[in-house]
């Protein structure tokens, strides 16, 4: 069974930088996408950021555009979301999750099928 191991969360004060990483254990990423998404206490599950991965094209939503950077390793099967300039209403669990088999760089949960566990994210004012 595929699964996705996030890893790299934690607490950090506003201003500050984390990197995340999210590595895929039973399948070699390829014509995919990997997407990064958060969720805070009593909202939804928000998109952040997402990769294809056969040629690294990107997107990302607005509130982190230029903060935000996803990227990824072919070597070690991983992706990265590295995190600057953090506010603390960036505070959530991330997860991260493939989009497999599809060209798209989709920004909508349900259309993912594969999740991590997720990691906190905690940004002190």
């Amino acid at each position: 069974q595929v699964q996705l191991v996030e890893s790299g969360g934690g607490l950090v004060q506003a201003g500050g930088s984390l990197r995340l990483s999210c590595a895929a254990s039973k399948r070699t990423f390829s014509n995919d996408a990997v997407g990064w998404f958060r969720q805070a206490p009593g909202k939804g599950r928000e998109f952040v950021a997402a990769i294809r991965w056969r040629d690294a094209s990107t997107n990302y939503a607005g509130s982190v555009k230029g903060r935000f950077t996803i990227s990824r390793d072919n070597d070690k099967n991983t992706v990265y979301l590295q995190m600057t300039s953090l506010k603390p209403e960036d505070t959530a669990v991330y997860y991260c999750a493939a989009d497999w088999n599809t060209q798209a760089i989709r920004s909508i949960p349900s259309r993912y099928d594969t999740w991590g566990q997720g990691t906190q994210v905690t940004v002190s004012s």
